[in-house]
Protein backbone atom coordinates (compact mmCIF):
# COMPACT_ATOMS: atom_id res chain seq x y z
CA UNK A 1 0.00 0.00 0.00
CA UNK A 2 2.48 2.40 0.71
CA UNK A 3 4.06 2.57 -3.05
CA UNK A 4 0.15 3.08 -3.95
CA UNK A 5 -0.04 5.86 -1.30
CA UNK A 6 3.28 7.64 -2.50
CA UNK A 7 1.76 7.46 -5.91
CA UNK A 8 -1.53 8.90 -4.77
CA UNK A 9 0.11 11.53 -3.16
CA UNK A 10 2.81 12.49 -5.88
CA UNK A 11 -0.14 14.50 -7.82
CA UNK A 12 0.37 17.96 -9.45
CA UNK A 13 -3.55 18.30 -7.88
CA UNK A 14 -3.78 18.71 -3.82
CA UNK A 15 -5.05 14.96 -2.65
CA UNK A 16 -6.67 15.70 1.36
CA UNK A 17 -6.37 12.51 3.35
CA UNK A 18 -8.39 11.80 5.93
CA UNK A 19 -6.94 9.48 8.26
CA UNK A 20 -10.02 8.21 10.56
CA UNK A 21 -11.19 5.01 11.99
CA UNK A 22 -14.45 3.09 11.84
CA UNK A 23 -14.67 3.37 15.55
CA UNK A 24 -14.50 7.14 15.68
CA UNK A 25 -17.96 9.12 15.93
CA UNK A 26 -16.17 12.25 15.31
CA UNK A 27 -14.67 10.48 12.14
CA UNK A 28 -18.27 9.72 10.62
CA UNK A 29 -19.29 13.59 11.03
CA UNK A 30 -16.18 14.76 9.17
CA UNK A 31 -16.86 11.72 6.57
CA UNK A 32 -20.17 14.08 6.10
CA UNK A 33 -18.55 17.12 5.38
CA UNK A 34 -15.64 15.99 3.11
CA UNK A 35 -18.90 14.96 1.11
CA UNK A 36 -19.52 18.42 0.70
CA UNK A 37 -16.66 19.35 0.87
CA UNK A 38 -15.62 17.37 -2.81
CA UNK A 39 -18.73 18.66 -4.46
CA UNK A 40 -17.85 21.92 -3.85
CA UNK A 41 -14.14 21.46 -5.14
CA UNK A 42 -14.91 19.58 -8.06
CA UNK A 43 -12.01 18.47 -9.83
CA UNK A 44 -9.52 21.05 -8.42
CA UNK A 45 -8.57 18.46 -5.68
CA UNK A 46 -8.85 14.79 -4.53
CA UNK A 47 -10.04 13.45 -1.01
CA UNK A 48 -8.73 9.78 0.18
CA UNK A 49 -10.12 7.98 3.21
CA UNK A 50 -7.31 6.26 5.10
CA UNK A 51 -8.14 3.74 7.80
CA UNK A 52 -5.32 4.08 10.68
CA UNK A 53 -6.56 0.57 11.36
CA UNK A 54 -5.92 -1.20 8.10
CA UNK A 55 -3.07 1.08 7.29
CA UNK A 56 -1.08 1.50 10.88
CA UNK A 57 1.98 2.14 9.50
CA UNK A 58 1.16 5.23 6.90
CA UNK A 59 -0.43 6.68 9.75
CA UNK A 60 2.94 6.28 11.66
CA UNK A 61 5.27 7.51 9.07
CA UNK A 62 2.92 10.66 8.70
CA UNK A 63 2.83 11.15 12.88
CA UNK A 64 -1.42 10.56 13.02
CA UNK A 65 -2.00 10.58 16.46
CA UNK A 66 -5.86 10.73 16.87
CA UNK A 67 -8.69 10.41 14.45
CA UNK A 68 -9.80 12.58 12.19
CA UNK A 69 -6.70 13.90 11.13
CA UNK A 70 -6.61 15.51 8.18
CA UNK A 71 -3.54 16.24 5.70
CA UNK A 72 -3.48 18.06 2.36
CA UNK A 73 -0.09 16.34 0.11
CA UNK A 74 0.98 18.06 -3.24
CA UNK A 75 3.81 16.36 -5.41
CA UNK A 76 4.37 13.67 -2.34
CA UNK A 77 4.66 17.09 -0.06
CA UNK A 78 2.57 17.24 3.12
CA UNK A 79 1.96 20.93 2.70
CA UNK A 80 -0.64 21.24 5.95
CA UNK A 81 -2.10 18.52 8.67
CA UNK A 82 -4.47 18.90 11.34
CA UNK A 83 -6.38 17.00 13.82
CA UNK A 84 -10.13 17.37 14.94
CA UNK A 85 -13.17 18.21 13.42
CA UNK A 86 -13.39 20.74 10.64
CA UNK A 87 -16.26 22.54 8.63
CA UNK A 88 -17.34 22.15 4.95
CA UNK A 89 -16.24 26.29 4.02
CA UNK A 90 -12.45 26.10 6.11
CA UNK A 91 -11.99 22.59 3.88
CA UNK A 92 -13.27 23.98 0.69
CA UNK A 93 -11.08 27.30 1.06
CA UNK A 94 -8.10 25.38 1.98
CA UNK A 95 -8.25 23.30 -0.81
CA UNK A 96 -8.97 25.75 -3.89
CA UNK A 97 -5.93 27.78 -2.11
CA UNK A 98 -4.15 24.84 -3.18
CA UNK A 99 -5.21 24.60 -5.90
CA UNK A 100 -4.44 28.01 -7.16
CA UNK A 101 -0.61 27.81 -6.59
Amino acid sequence: MSQKFQELIDSERPVLIDFFATWCGPCKVQSSVLNTVKENIGEKARIVKIDIDQFPAIASQYGVRSVPTLAVFIKGEMLWKESGLHDVNTLTNLLTDFAAK
